[in-house]
C-alpha cells in the first residue's frame, strides 16, 4: 500500500508561552536591530495580557491554541517558542541550538512531553548541542518553510548555520535556499522570519533587503511554486509585516499578524492578501520591543495522519 503525507502550510494547532517575567533581552540587543529596550514600567504586566488577549482573539477564530505558562526570570524571550523547537507533518519534532546563552533556559520537556503524547511524534532531533560548538539555528525564526513544496528558506545570519540548516533539510528531505539578506544600513537580518512569510497562496517578502545575486533564484522558486509575491518595503519590514503565519480557522484560513503590521500594510496589499485568508491583527506593542512579533509567538504543530 502506497502511503503520502497531507501536508498544509497551515499547522493543525500551535504552542503559545504566556511570560510572567518579560523584557527586552539585553543578550540579543546586540544584533537584533528590531530590539529595543521597553521603557514601560509594567513591561512584565503588559507583554503577560497582550498574549492573553492574542490567545483569546486566536481562540474565538478557531485556532486551537495550547497555551503554557512561564514563570521563570531567566527567560525573557520565552514568549517566542518558535525558535527553540519545530514540528513536523512526518512526525518529526526537532530542538534548536539557540545563540543566546539565556535563550537556552527555553527549553521546556514538559512542552515536548505534551507534544508527543497528543501528536505522536516519533522521531526526535535534538541539536541544542551543537551551540557549544558555536553552531546555532533558532527554529522557524532561521528557517521559513514552505511545507506544500518541501523548500525551506533561510537567511544567513550568526544565529543561522549553513552546515545545520542544510542538516535539517536533508533529514526533512527539503530544498535548501540560502540568501544573504542586509537592512540598508548593511545590518544583516537576524531571522528570515521578520522578513519573509509563506502563506499557501503568497509569499510576502523584503526582497530589497536580498542581496541582488540572491533575488533571481527566489522569484524562480516563487514562481514554480505557484506563489504570488508581496514585495515589504524596508520600512514594513521594521513594522513587522513580514513576521506573520497562516493558521486554520473554523471556516477560514486567517493570516495572523500584529496591529503594528496591520497598520503598516496598503489597501492593495491587504486587497491581495484577502483574497485567499482573512487577516487577524493582535495587538502587541510591549512584546514586540524585543525584537520579534506575533510569527515569532506562534509555534506551529505540524501534524498529518497517513493517507493511502
Amino acid at each position: 500500500m502506497n502511503h503520502t503525507i497531507t501536508k498544509t502550510q497551515s499547522p493543525e494547532a500551535i504552542v503559545m508561552v504566556r511570560p510572567h517575567c518579560f523584557i527586552s533581552n539585553p543578550e540579543t540587543m546586540a544584533d537584533n536591530a528590531f530590539q529595543y529596550a521597553c521603557k514601560s514600567k509594567n513591561a512584565a504586566l503588559s507583554a503577560y495580557n497582550e498574549v492573553s488577549e492574542a490567545v483569546q482573539k486566536l481562540q474565538d477564530k478557531g485556532v486551537r491554541v495550547h497555551v503554557f505558562e512561564d514563570k521563570s526570570n531567566a527567560t525573557p524571550d520565552s514568549v517566542f517558542p518558535n525558535n527553540w523547537f519545530s514540528t513536523h507533518h512526518n512526525g518529526t519534532l526537532i530542538q534548536y541550538p539557540m545563540y543566546a546563552p539565556n535563550r537556552r533556559h527555553e527549553y521546556r520537556q514538559d512542552i515536548m512531553d505534551f507534544l508527543s503524547a497528543h501528536y505522536d511524534y516519533q522521531t526526535h532531533i535534538n541539536l541544542r548541542h551543537h551551540a557549544d560548538e558555536q553552531a546555532f539555528l533558532e527554529g522557524t525564526g532561521s528557517i521559513v518553510f514552505d511545507h506544500q513544496h518541501n523548500i525551506a528558506y533561510a537567511a544567513r545570519s550568526n544565529r543561522t548555520s549553513e552546515g545545520l540548516f542544510r542538516q535539517v533539510c536533508r533529514e526533512m528531505g527539503y530544498q535548501a535556499v540560502l540568501f544573504d539578506a542586509a537592512d540598508e544600513n548593511g545590518v544583516p537580518i537576524y531571522h528570515t522570519n521578520v522578513m519573509m512569510c509563506i502563506s499557501a497562496k503568497f509569499v510576502m517578502i523584503g526582497m530589497d533587503m536580498v542581496a541582488e545575486k540572491d533575488r533571481p533564484a527566489l522569484f524562480s522558486l516563487f514562481q514554480q511554486s505557484g506563489l504570488s509575491v508581496i514585495h515589504l518595503s524596508n520600512q514594513q519590514v521594521r513594522n513587522f509585516c513580514g513576521n506573520a503565519i497562516e493558521l486554520r480557522g473554523t471556516n477560514e484560513n486567517l493570516l495572523a499578524l500584529s496591529q503594528t503590521a496591520f497598520d503598516a500594510l496598503t489597501v492593495a496589499q491587504k486587497s491581495l492578501i484577502e483574497e485567499s485568508v482573512t487577516l487577524l491583527p493582535l495587538a502587541i506593542p510591549t512584546i514586540e520591543s524585543a525584537g520579534g512579533s506575533v510569527r515569532c509567538m506562534i509555534a506551529g504543530v505540524h501534524r498529518s495522519n497517513l493517507a493511502s
